[in-house]
Formats: structure tokens, C-alpha cells, sequence
């Protein structure tokens, strides 16, 4: 890139805006971090929702005047001309970006240090996601403190992975219920290369367990089988949730 900033070209303008867009969502995840830290998870999350309502608004103003886009409400308009299956396809887009983002990370760690150290930041990177994203759909449905497995069912049906994967409930009971992932994005694409299922098992735990604390404290988490563990050909992971 050109050293005079002021002699930039188009290609490089357009680099730096976006490196830009990078360091600002950098900045804001360390905010976060910081908040974290400092005041505890749950604190932290309602904090930063504060700050990002704010935030986006002052962005998406800025940028539709800037490219000359229309808003409706806090929307840019030409999101809502686009057809239902549209906007379906451009949500789960979003969701495959962030499990794509996801794996670079894992595998740029693993190429540059070994898999043992992508699996350790791996572990802690979903130990601290997976309370963000359950108190992130707690409060999108409005949840109650403590709504329960019926909460907790709610609630695995809109994290980032259901518009991922396929995943399934079974073996309902008043006091707790099974839930399978029966297609697994990752999973299936290492099989297609004729690779083994990936060891999900030490992440899958933290996962799946701090998640269903979180929507609901009472409620307790048991590995019916995840990888490496052997598991039938109709699901990858399966989990029991349950209350005493």
C-alpha cells in the first residue's frame, strides 16, 4: 500500500476502509473483554447490547447517508423489498460465516502451533461464546429468569448452529429431554474427505452445558455420546438436559 496516504488509489482506499471495519469490531470485542473481566459475564453482556444499540445506530446512519442507502426503522429499506426465502438465505449466510470464521480460527492456530493448542483456545473461546450467545437469545425471546427446559428448547433453536446444522428433540419427559445433532456442517465435510470425525467432545461439553446454564441455572447436562465417542449414523452428538 501507497506510505502517502493522500495518493491512495481506489483499490487502496477500499483496503484500508475495510481493515477499518476490522479493527473497529477488534476494539469492541476487547471493550467487551475488558467489561468481562471486570464486572462479570452477565454484566458484561447487558453492557455491551447497550453499547452496540447505540453504536449501530450511529453506524447505519452514517453509512446510509454515506452510499446513499434508504433506512426503515433501524433496517437498511432494500432488506425489506427482498423476498422471505431471500431473507432466509441471507440469515443463514450469516450464520455459516460466523462457523466458517469459527474454523479459520481453529486451523489457523493449529498450522501455526500444534492441534493440543487449537483445541485448549478453542475450548476457552466457547466457554466464554456460548453464555454470550445463550443471554443474547434469552433476551431476543424475552425469557424468563428461569423458563425452564421448555425455555431451554426455545432457545437451542436459534442459536448461530440451527440454521447451520439439522438437530433434533426426542425422549420428552416433564424433568428433561434428548436433543441430536443429526447433521453436522464440520463433521460431515472431514467425511467427505474420508477423515475421521473431529474430537469435539472437551469443546461439545463446555458448550452445551454453559448454554443451558445459562438460559436456566437449574438445568443440568449429560454427553449421551460426542466425538470420538462411536455414535450411530443418524447423529453426530447427543446431550441430555435434565432438572432434578
Amino acid at each position: 500500500m501507497n506510505v502517502e496516504k493522500e495518493n491512495l488509489n481506489k483499490e487502496e482506499i477500499i483496503e484500508l476502509t475495510f481493515d477499518y471495519f476490522q479493527r473497529t469490531i477488534v476494539h469492541f470485542a476487547m471493550w467487551y473483554a475488558e467489561a468481562r473481566d471486570n464486572f462479570g459475564s452477565e454484566k458484561a453482556a447487558k453492557l455491551m447490547q447497550e453499547s452496540w444499540e447505540k453504536s449501530y445506530t450511529i453506524q447505519m446512519n452514517r453509512m446510509s447517508k454515506t452510499l446513499g442507502f434508504a433506512m426503515e426503522g433501524k433496517f437498511p429499506k432494500a432488506l425489506f423489498e427482498m423476498d422471505i426465502e431471500k431473507l432466509k438465505e441471507f440469515k443463514k449466510s450469516a450464520s455459516v460465516n460466523w462457523l466458517a470464521n469459527d474454523g479459520i480460527w481453529f486451523q489457523t492456530i493449529e498450522f501455526s502451533e500444534n492441534m493440543i493448542e487449537a483445541k485448549k483456545c478453542n475450548d476457552k473461546a466457547w466457554n466464554n461464546f456460548s453464555p454470550y450467545e445463550a443471554m443474547r437469545i434469552k433476551d431476543l425471546l424475552k425469557l424468563e429468569v428461569h423458563p425452564g427446559l421448555e425455555g431451554l428448547k426455545k432457545a437451542l433453536n436459534f442459536r448461530l448452529y440451527a440454521d447451520v446444522n439439522k438437530q433434533s428433540i426426542e425422549n420428552e419427559t416433564d424433568s428433561s429431554f434428548d436433543f441430536f445433532m443429526n447433521e453436522c456442517r464440520v463433521q460431515q465435510a472431514r467425511n467427505r474427505k474420508g477423515l475421521a470425525d473431529y474430537p469435539c467432545q472437551s469443546g461439545g461439553i463446555i458448550e452445551y452445558s454453559t448454554f443451558a446454564a445459562t438460559i436456566d441455572n437449574r438445568i443440568m447436562t449429560k454427553k449421551i455420546a460426542c466425538p470420538p465417542d462411536v455414535h450411530p449414523e443418524t447423529w453426530y452428538c447427543g446431550w441430555h438436559f435434565y432438572t432434578s
